[in-house]
């Protein structure tokens, strides 16, 4: 992703992965029908950029773009919502610099599965008609440089995309068995086992006495019950009436505390988004009993880490 942002900024064409934008109005129902709609077409393809405050050829135009680096990254995952019922947050905004002038670049990340539209993209054009940038039940996917409808050549390339994530994982066990030194013995091992240098770590050793205590391998669906959707309808329903939290929220939490890899708060499955446990929902709400502006502060801290990158 970090590659597609250098190329966001260097290309002078738009591509399967890019896209340009001078501007955008936040307050046209027709400017975000048509971001929403390369949103959601650039994550079904595989991810990539939308730069704002370049013309169609990756010049910079000099537009005032704080509009978008001031926009609240929660504002876009609703407006998504809204259109699909997914709660998709894999996207950062970040500010750089082309050729001395300010751009936004809206980083968006790849899905495992196509994001459809529950909801028809409409918005009024003049003579008080209607035009439709999406209808419902569409898929979309960048063809070359447009957001289109997406056919089955598009379905294969995003299953034959997932097929080789789960080959490059085969392929990482096939390598460790061939490099194994002379002598010693392939153990498999569950997900949750890894090496670690952390003193809090639990130190284990593998043997061949039947009398070793046994450690059962709990399952994930029942230790970390809760997606996205579930988690912060929990929260919500627990936190006080005048008080709810997004996906942004949860989003910001996460990565300002470094919260994905704490396998007792987070489980990522091998293909699928993340799953939360009800201790995370606790810890959470410890947090904000202790300190109402919690999810406040973690949005700052959030938004500040983004823009130092």
């Amino acid at each position: 992703m970090d590659e597609l942002v250098e190329r966001g900024l260097k290309n002078k064409r738009e591509s399967k992965y890019i896209e340009f934008k001078e501007s955008i109005d936040l307050g046209s129902t027709r400017d975000w029908c048509e971001i929403i709609k390369d949103i959601v077409a650039i994550a079904n393809t595989g991810g990539g950029v939308v730069v704002f405050g370049v013309n169609n050829t990756g010049e910079p135009v000099g537009a005032d773009v704080s509009n978008v680096l001031d926009l609240d990254p929660a504002q876009i995952a609703d407006k998504i919502y809204k259109y699909t019922g997914i709660h998709f947050s894999d996207f950062e905004v970040l500010e750089r610099d082309k050729s001395g002038k300010n751009v936004a670049i809206l980083r968006i990340q790849s899905v495992t599965s196509p994001i459809v539209f529950e909801k028809p993209g409409t918005y009024p054009i003049e003579n008080g008609k209607q035009k439709t940038a999406f209808a419902q039940g569409s898929v979309y996917f960048r063809h070359g440089a447009k957001s289109e409808t997406g056919n089955s050549e598009d379905i294969r390339r995003m299953f034959e995309r997932n097929l080789e994530l789960i080959r490059e994982e085969w392929m990482k066990g096939v390598s460790k068995v061939i490099h194994a030194p002379p002598g010693h013995h392939i153990a498999v091992l569950p997900q949750e086992v890894v090496q670690s240098d952390s003193p809090e770590a639990t130190p284990i050793r593998i043997t061949d006495d039947p009398a070793a205590p046994a450690y059962y391998r709990v399952d994930k669906d029942d230790s970390h019950p809760c997606r996205q959707k579930e988690l912060i309808d929990e929260i919500n329903k627990r936190l006080p009436e005048d008080v709810n939290i997004n996906t942004y929220d949860t989003l910001a939490v996460r990565r300002v505390h470094d919260l994905d890899g704490n396998r007792v708060f987070c489980h990522q499955p091998k293909y699928s988004s993340l799953q939360y446990s009800n201790d995370f929902i606790e810890w959470i709400l410890k947090q904000y009993r202790e300190d109402n502006s919690f999810f406040e502060k973690a949005r700052s801290a959030f938004y500040e880490m983004k823009n130092d990158v």
